[in-house]
């Protein structure tokens, strides 16, 4: 398996790497991330456990038996490939910039 194929393992399923996006400003709970992202909860407690498994974002314990969710160092990692993503994205079919 090439080193893509095993990175998009981790963080290539549909809502990962928005999850991920959301939790580069900082620590969120869970309520939070599905009111932000609109992800149904299923999907959104499913993908917190696969990131949680990958290393890719750790649970916080909070008071009153709450938890957030925050990026390790391997999660922080996913920065710049994000934010490159985040370009690509806007340029638009045909790479025309969509706010153009």
């Amino acid at each position: 398996m090439s080193d893509l194929a095993a990175a998009l393992d981790v963080v290539g399923a549909r809502w990962a790497l928005l999850v991920v996006e959301q939790l580069l400003d900082g620590p969120q709970r869970y309520g939070d991330l599905h009111r932000t992202l609109g992800v149904p909860t299923n999907m959104l407690a499913t993908r917190l456990r696969e990131l949680e498994a990958a290393g890719v974002l750790t649970r916080l314990p909070l008071r009153h038996n709450t938890r957030a969710y925050a990026l390790t160092d391997r999660g922080l990692a996913l920065r710049e490939a994000i934010t490159a993503l985040g370009r690509w994205g806007a340029e638009g079919p045909g790479g025309r910039s969509a706010h153009a």
